[in-house]
């Protein structure tokens, strides 16, 4: 089994930034891809970045050039700095993990975005 842990939400005015964390544990040999998702009030959830463990990255168009995914093996973390932020960013992110092709999913935590 593994095990995810998210951190980092919280409250930020537009134009600003957060990082969140996702602290993997457990039965972590063999995860492939760790990323993030998000779902806004409403709306279904969507995929935000993810980063494989071959260096592979990728982002949703609407947050490309504003944020970046990375991951420290050594720590089995992953990261999403958000740059940037907007009203339309405000959402519940979802860390998650694939692992012998089945997929592991965090908590959630809130992310809003407001003046």
């Amino acid at each position: 089994q593994v095990q995810l842990v998210e951190s980092g939400g919280g409250l930020v005015q537009p134009g600003g930034s957060l990082r969140l964390s996702c602290a993997a544990s457990g039965s972590i040999a063999q995860i492939y891809a760790m990323g993030w998702y998000r779902q806004a009030p409403g709306k279904d959830r969507e995929l935000v970045a993810y980063t494989t463990n071959v260096g592979t990255t990728n982002y949703a168009d609407s947050v490309k050039g504003r944020f970046t995914t990375s991951r420290d093996n050594a720590k089995n973390t992953v990261y999403l700095q958000m740059n940037s932020l907007k009203s339309e960013d405000t959402a519940v992110y979802y860390c998650y993990a694939n692992r012998a092709g089945l997929r592991v999913w965090g908590q959630g935590t809130l992310v809003t975005v407001s003046s």
